[in-house]
């Protein structure tokens, strides 16, 4: 194994056994996730981390928290190092800072930065591992590999079409050279809904590409489709399955949307209904 995460506790003087990783995903609120609270708001990203049930304290039970958000592109990133005490519980009318829900008798943590992680605070990328449901796990047992320091925090570059995956939630979030690209680019896409696994294809021919299709569903969960409209939302998975050329009129982009649905069966086996 190469360069681990504890090789950068121990650098810092702390022993790997006093501290516990924290990997924080959720689905997007209001057009906003985590990684997006952190990078827009680090005090309230801080207040939402030191709220917690009184079930999570034995799995956060160390003197030192290593917190990570996972990025856009689903890459884990390092946000800091907190020297972490219990203080008590939150007081009435308290509202969580992401998602506004009352947190009144909630546990709630002080948190100090350990000064000598802030270099490495947006520049840190490891590999999580499968177990993605153990969001908090003792950095001891977990030496997590680095997969990449960056010189300095910036956004992610934008993956390229074929490569792009995301939840629709999640579509208003991206960084602006990311909506900048699916607004400038048509073509066919796939939603996958994670409940069913079923899925749809469609096109997007308007003036604002793929971005302006996806938002459609985001506000309403269906963009107008009949199929959709008929079952319970879902955060849909998307992703491109192909880019039509810029002087692709709307009925080839329509004639490749109607070509994938018969390579996937999304009419048989999924929920295109024409």
């Amino acid at each position: 194994m190469g360069l681990t995460f504890n090789a950068i506790l121990t650098d810092y003087g702390i022993d790997p056994r006093e501290v516990r990783l924290l990997r924080h995903q959720t689905g997007a609120h209001r057009g906003r996730t985590l990684y997006t609270l952190w990078r827009d708001n680090p005090d309230e990203f801080l207040a939402y981390q030191g709220i917690q049930t009184s079930q999570n304290r034995s799995r956060l039970a160390s003197p030192y928290w290593a917190s990570f958000v996972v990025t856009p592109a689903r890459s884990v990133m390092f946000v800091g190092l907190y020297e972490v005490e219990l203080t008590g519980t939150c007081p009435p009318g308290l509202t969580d800072p992401f998602n506004g829900s009352a947190v009144g008798g909630l546990d709630k943590y002080s948190q100090k930065l350990v000064g000598v992680s802030a270099e490495d605070i947006g520049r840190v990328f490891i590999e999580w591992g499968t177990a993605t449901r153990a969001w908090p796990q003792l950095a001891a047992n977990q030496p997590k590999p680095i997969v990449e320091i960056t010189r300095a925090f910036q956004e992610e570059v934008f993956p390229g079409y074929t490569s792009f995956i995301a939840n629709l939630s999640t579509a208003e979030a991206l960084p602006i050279g990311w909506l900048s690209a699916l607004r400038a680019a048509k073509g066919v896409y796939l939603l996958t809904c994670p409940r069913t696994k079923e899925q749809y294809v469609g096109s997007a021919y308007g003036d604002d590409g793929f971005l302006g299709r996806w938002l459609a569903y985001a506000r309403d969960g269906h963009g107008g489709n009949l199929g959709l409209k008929s079952r319970d939302p879902s955060d849909y998975q998307v992703s491109i399955l192909e880019v039509s050329g810029s002087s692709a009129t709307m009925e080839e982009i329509i004639a490749a949307e109607q070509l994938w649905k018969a390579k996937l069966q999304s009419r048989e086996m999924g929920l295109n209904r024409n």
